[in-house]
Order: structure tokens, then C-alpha cells, then sequence
């Protein structure tokens, strides 16, 4: 990594495990050169299994996620907000204000926004509002504003609708690291579910490397507006495919 500076890595997902499975392997990545990372749930996802009671299932969860966030030498924080329940309204957008004024990420990464599961479209405005009045003076909190440096959303196999990637990271190096914290979830293990996590974001690290000549890479998607680039002349210094 070029930068010396230390940088914070803030990653917000909707349940406890989508941020680890979409960008687990980025945070595995930052926090191995000395960066930090911290990933945020806004509900524990305590109702996504039908052999468990909410509440156990929710305890559970939450050692899951210690341990996980743990082998990625990372972070974690839980709102507890229901799993399927999650709102739109300024309490929430607020508590995420606050924790981002608090933690002082330089890199916020959530949701894309073309999800079919509802709290994770509701995440992702609850997150983009949240993070644009943490910068905001005018919103007068317990702790002073504090300003990001960019916003990238995850690529999430339930979020699919007009996802286009503009950003692949390289995580070779890290892919063991980080599928052995994913193994501390029930939910990866293919204990709770019969979509097979592991197998899906394995086959899509690897494809989406082969797109650009890496063995395994997570994407990203820039906000519209982060596509724009003023530059002096073409950046012939950087390699354009052109067929």
C-alpha cells in the first residue's frame, strides 16, 4: 500500500455478516498493513433462522461476529434494531452520525442501493444520510463533525439490480484469512440456510479477479458522482484495455 498515513475503514451492513462477506476480505487486507477497520450492523439478523428462537439465535450472532471480526483484526459495533424491521427515520441516520463522528473513518463502505431485501436498501439510505450529517456543522451532536474521504458500495448477491463495478481490489493474499473468520458464522457454514455463501462469494472473488488479472478480488461501486474525474490530459500511464 502506497499511503503511510493509517487509514479507518467504517463498514456498514444491514445484518451482522453482510459486511464481513462483502468486504471481509478488503478489512483483512487494510487491518494486515496496519490500517483499522471496523464494521457496524444496524440489526443482528436474529430472525434468519427457523431452527433457533430469535433471542438465542441473536446471542449467538453477536459471539459470531466478535470472533469473525476478531480473525480479521478488526472491530465491531450492533444497533439493535429488529432483523426485517429495520427503519427508515432520523433516529437511525442519527445513531449511524454519531458513530461515525466517534470512530472517524476515512472510508465508509455499505450497501448498494438495487437490493430486493428491504432492510438492506434501507441501510443504505440510512447510512448515506447518516455520513453526510456527520460532516455537517449545522447538526449538532455530542461530538464535533467529522468529514470522509470517499464512500464505496459492496458488491452483495442480494443487491444485484444495476450493480456495475468500478473498483477491483486485490485480496489474494488475504482469501484464507478471510474465509476462516466467514467460518466463524453458522449462517457460512451452511448451518442455517441452504444458499451456500461460501461457495457463491469464493466463485465470485475468483471470477471477478480473473477480470482483471488477479486470483481473487472483491468490487466496489463509486457514488455517481465519484466517477466524475478532472484530469489535464488521457492517463496514458494507466492501462486502458481497448479491445
Amino acid at each position: 500500500m502506497t499511503t503511510e498515513k493509517k487509514l479507518h475503514l467504517l463498514v456498514i451492513g444491514a445484518h451482522i455478516g453482510d459486511a464481513e462477506v462483502t468486504a471481509g476480505g478488503v478489512v483483512c487486507k487494510y487491518t494486515r498493513a496496519g490500517h483499522r477497520a471496523t464494521f457496524l450492523h444496524l440489526t443482528p439478523g436474529e430472525k434468519g433462522n427457523p431452527k433457533m428462537n430469535h433471542l438465542e439465535y441473536k446471542q449467538q450472532r453477536l459471539a459470531e461476529t466478535r470472533r469473525s471480526a476478531e480473525k480479521m483484526g478488526a472491530e465491531v459495533m450492533v444497533f439493535d434494531y429488529a432483523d426485517g424491521e429495520l427503519p427508515v427515520n432520523n433516529e437511525v441516520k442519527l445513531k449511524i452520525c454519531d458513530a461515525v463522528r466517534q470512530l472517524k473513518p476515512d472510508i465508509v463502505i455499505t450497501h448498494w442501493h438495487g437490493s430486493f431485501h428491504r432492510d438492506h436498501r434501507n441501510c443504505h439510505v440510512n447510512a448515506m444520510e447518516g455520513v453526510f450529517w456527520a460532516a455537517l456543522p449545522g447538526i449538532v451532536r455530542a461530538l464535533p463533525p467529522h468529514c470522509i474521504t470517499a464512500l464505496y458500495y459492496a458488491e452483495n448477491w442480494e443487491d444485484p439490480y444495476d450493480y456495475q463495478p468500478d473498483l477491483w481490489i486485490d485480496i489474494s493474499e488475504v482469501y484464507d484469512q478471510w474465509m476462516a473468520a466467514l467460518r466463524e458464522h453458522a449462517l457460512f457454514r451452511g448451518e442455517v440456510a441452504s444458499f451456500d455463501y461460501l461457495q457463491y462469494y469464493s466463485g465470485l472473488t475468483a471470477m471477478r479477479g480473473a477480470e482483471v488479472g488477479y486470483k481473487r478480488a472483491q468490487t466496489f461501486a463509486l457514488p455517481p458522482i465519484s466517477r466524475k474525474r478532472g484530469l489535464p490530459f488521457f492517463p496514458v500511464d494507466e492501462p486502458v484495455l481497448v479491445f
